[in-house]
């Protein structure tokens, strides 16, 4: 994973907000330690870390210990085959012991499956921080974005602003019509809502980058500009991105690794056609006494009763009712499903990356068209400014202007963006585990 700055680790609370802005990696570092999918990823790492260590705990004996006590009243049968009332009482102690020898390779496998598992898990956890990523660094730039389309908004209101002050100067000086001062009123009404709304835009990309962050209010919380400029981020090719994808890249590592932990399960279900062989060892003693008799006493008894077992049971599976085939069958359909998995995981992996190399080479060239538009529609607002004080333009003419150049502005700034975005997912693909 990217070696990120762990700013978060100097922000002992929430509180933090009001102590300064945030930069991308900051947001980043904090969102993938306080995410709850990355959170339930890390649990399941723990609890395949735990398979490994029950798997090797199956090599190891198991010991036990035990004792009884019991009671009987009333009429019995005996010895001399009558009955009569007779009171006993029988106590008893042993200790087992039964170790494994071959369990048909089970042990073995099913530690191997647990690693396999745990590896997989592992890069799991790896593609959740993937994911949590690439959503903060879009949501971080949406912002950004919805800041500087504010910026052009506040812009517009500032330049309709002054128009509408040099026009009531024109108009007390008897150069234009009445109808060019309401025309001008109603143009700074309308980039005043165009304003309020670009700064609820802004405001609500930053909640929802907020609660992207696990945080719980966006009050007082901002964030800084880019530390680099779209020029400072390479262009990647497509397909040298996609080569070190394969080799780098969590979810195609733990689709592979899927398929490695399927086929673990296959070799773990045929070991069901194998005989196992156990030994086991005892030793163990009982006292007897019976109302009416004469009877040794405890430790007498506990000495002539000991008893010391040992043994080795062979286990031949012949029929289990199919169940180990139906264990295999199933076995292999999870391969084939793991298979299916990691085409489809390279599949998106490719479209996502050949998708966004394409969407930067056209965010660029409506960028470039977009910077030419931008200067051919503040010349053409300017000349209309001169005509429109010449009177040889009307007041809807020069409304008209504005708002070619407001828009070509606007273009660029979300070309910008866009080009910065598929960038940056360009290089994180390629290098987010080189660092």
């Amino acid at each position: 994973m990217k070696k990120l700055i762990l700013l978060y680790f100097l922000l002992p609370s929430l509180t933090v907000f009001s102590q300064g802005s945030w930069s991308l990696d900051s947001c980043i570092s904090y969102a993938i330690k306080h995410n709850l999918t990355v959170k339930s990823r890390e649990l399941d790492v723990i609890t395949g870390n735990l398979g490994i260590s029950e798997a090797k705990d199956g090599f190891l004996p198991n010991l036990s210990a035990g004792a009884s006590q019991s009671f009987s009243f009333g009429r019995g049968l005996t010895s001399e085959n009558m009955y009569a009332n007779r009171n006993t009482s029988q106590f008893g102690w042993n200790i087992g012991m039964s170790l494994p020898i071959f369990q048909g390779l089970r042990n073995v496998r099913n530690l191997e499956f647990a690693k396999a598992n745990f590896r997989m898990l592992v890069q799991q956890l790896e593609s959740a921080k993937n994911d949590i990523t690439l959503s903060v660094i879009a949501q971080y730039l949406q912002v950004l974005y919805y800041g500087e389309i504010y910026q052009v908004a506040l812009e517009q209101l500032r330049m309709s602003e002054v128009e509408l002050e040099r026009r009531n100067n024109l108009l007390e000086a008897g150069k234009i019509p009445e109808l060019d001062i309401l025309q001008a009123q109603a143009q700074v009404a309308q980039d005043e809502l165009a304003a309020v709304n670009a700064l609820n835009d802004k405001d609500m990309a930053m909640l929802d980058l907020a609660q992207m962050l696990e945080l719980d209010s966006s009050v007082d919380f901002s964030i800084l500009p880019l530390d680099s400029e779209m020029d400072d981020i390479p262009l990647l090719s497509a397909e040298s991105v996609y080569e070190a994808a394969l080799i780098d890249n969590p979810t195609i590592q733990a689709s592979r690794l899927s398929l490695e932990v399927a086929g673990k399960y296959i070799r773990l279900a045929q070991s069901g056609y194998l005989p196992t062989l156990s030994f086991s060892a005892g030793i163990g003693s009982s006292y007897y006494n019976t109302s009416g008799f004469t009877n040794d006493g405890f430790g007498s008894q506990m000495r002539h009763n000991f008893s010391e077992s040992l043994g080795f049971s062979l286990n031949i599976p012949i029929f289990d009712s199919f169940s180990t085939r139906n264990n295999i069958r199933r076995a292999k359909v999870q391969r084939q499903a793991a298979e299916i998995q990691l085409e489809e995981a390279e599949n998106q992996l490719y479209k996502a990356i050949i998708q966004a190399h394409s969407q930067v080479l056209a965010a660029e060239k409506r960028r470039e068209s977009s910077l030419v538009a931008e200067q051919s529609t503040k010349a053409a607002l300017d000349a209309m400014r001169e005509k429109y004080n010449y009177g040889k333009a009307n007041a809807t003419e020069f409304e008209q202007a504005q708002s070619d150049y407001i828009r070509a502005v606007s273009q660029a700034v979300q070309a910008k963006y866009e080009s910065i975005l598929r960038r940056k997912i360009l290089l994180f693909y390629y290098d987010n585990q080189r660092s």
